[in-house]
């Protein structure tokens, strides 16, 4: 119940940042949803509430494996998480804003204005 609780509120903040006009609010957005996902992993893995890992010579194991997926997918998080963190600085740096809305796109050399061929 407590991390169905936790992925609840970590996706309901993420998907609230992810719709926000700041870019570092974006990626902080993005973060959070990739929590969510850890903690699902991590509690689909689980034996029973409170109960150990491990129970006696033949009992029941907690799966090693979401948890190795959950360690894997925080360390791909966090590279994630600096590199939108480096775009982020970036685009406010050459922009003077992180707002989104503020942006110009820029165009290629050699298109077509009108879109047209």
């Amino acid at each position: 119940m407590t991390a169905a609780l936790i992925v609840g509120l970590c996706a309901a903040g993420g998907t609230y940042l992810i719709l926000q006009r700041g870019l570092v609010r974006v990626v902080l957005g993005f973060v959070l949803l990739g929590h969510a996902g850890t903690t699902a992993l991590v509690a689909s893995g689980g034996v029973a509430r409170r109960a150990v890992p491990f129970i006696g010579e033949n009992g029941a194991q907690a799966d090693p494996l979401p948890q190795a997926f959950a360690l894997t997918a925080i360390v791909i998080a966090f590279g994630i998480t600096a590199f939108l963190l480096a775009l982020a600085y970036r685009s406010a740096d050459v922009l003077g804003d992180d707002d989104i809305e503020h942006g110009e796109a820029e165009s290629v050399p050699g298109s077509d204005e009108a879109g047209g061929s």
